[in-house]
């Protein structure tokens, strides 16, 4: 009987406490609380209730600011064409250094596949001393064949990385 009572008394605060939280959506998106706004004050403003569903208000950080002017930082997206921009001069050096990495990258990368097409003889390299189960070296051809595949992948990945870079 005891706790039927608690029960009740608690099923009957419950609701009191929910009706208190009144939520005001106002213009701009903007929603507040009953504890923020007064009713008539949120009629003045053009808020109206919000009934039902609860609302979750989730506060975003501010940005960072400039220690020297408390002024909050810009980022290079935001400015534009400001200070993210690089001069023609450093920006053709970058792209002439790109351009010549990359292509002592792709020399690199063709001898290795010329050396692994030269050892994998068309589908035929020579056995090795440990290879005299006939799956061992069925095995490595494969892995061979696999690795010539993604080298001649990679060599067309860097081929075409060099055509996006200016002459």
């Amino acid at each position: 009987m005891k706790h039927s009572l608690w029960a009740l008394v608690w099923l009957a605060a419950v609701p009191a406490a929910w009706a208190q939280a009144v939520v005001y959506r106002c213009p701009g998106n903007v929603y507040t609380s009953s504890a923020d706004l007064q009713p008539k004050q949120a009629e003045e403003k053009g808020c109206k209730v919000i009934e039902g569903a609860p609302v979750t208000i989730v506060q975003t950080p501010k940005p960072a600011a400039n220690a020297k002017t408390n002024a909050p930082i810009a980022s290079p997206a935001r400015e534009g064409r400001g200070e993210g921009r690089v001069e023609p001069a450093a920006q053709k050096q970058r792209d002439s250094d790109a351009r010549r990495l990359l292509e002592a990258e792709l020399r690199r990368e063709e001898t290795r596949l010329a050396d692994m097409q030269k050892e994998f003889n068309n589908g035929e390299p020579e056995r090795q001393g440990g290879e005299r189960n006939y799956q061992r070296y069925a095995d490595r051809v494969s892995d061979m064949r696999s690795a010539i595949t993604r080298k001649e992948e990679d060599i067309a990945a860097i081929k075409r990385e060099l055509a996006k870079l200016p002459q």
